[in-house]
């Protein structure tokens, strides 16, 4: 499975959101200048995470984005659900509409259910908080070398 520049794009915004969160609203082309992003792709982007209440955004000369939720609180698997959808590898264990006539029989589909799992279990394991943590850990690390 690979994400998309939605998926990839969107993350790194969030994140740089969340470096500067309690600071008030950020506008989209400081987070596009320092994430090397295009501004206009970034602005579909955080209007998607907008709706989905992830992000708060105030108009205006002193406007821009900011995340309506402290960063421990995202998660990547909320960033991604809402940017790239289901993040099953197979659409059998995608939907649990989707009919299959071979499902009582198909040994392939364990191995789907276990890696759909497995994705959901570590996106929903990270906050944009543990990724701030990792950051300054490897800042402090390469200050130290």
């Amino acid at each position: 499975m690979k994400l998309s520049t939605r998926g990839r794009y969107g993350l790194k915004a969030m994140f740089q959101l969340a470096t500067h969160y309690g600071e008030g609203p950020i506008p989209l082309k400081n987070i596009a200048d320092e994430q090397d992003l295009s501004d206009n792709y970034l602005e579909q982007l955080v209007s998607a995470l907008r709706k989905e209440g992830l992000l708060n955004s105030v108009r205006g000369a002193q406007g821009g984005y900011m995340l309506a939720r402290p960063p421990e609180e995202i998660t990547v698997g909320n960033i991604l659900r809402v940017l790239e959808g289901n993040l099953a590898p197979t659409d059998c264990v995608m939907d649990e509409e989707y009919e299959c006539e071979k499902e009582e029989s198909c040994v392939t589909k364990l191995v789907w259910v276990r890696i759909r799992d497995s994705i959901n279990d570590v996106i929903d394991s990270i906050t944009l908080k543990d990724m701030l943590d990792e950051q300054a850990k490897m800042i402090n690390e390469q200050t130290k070398a």
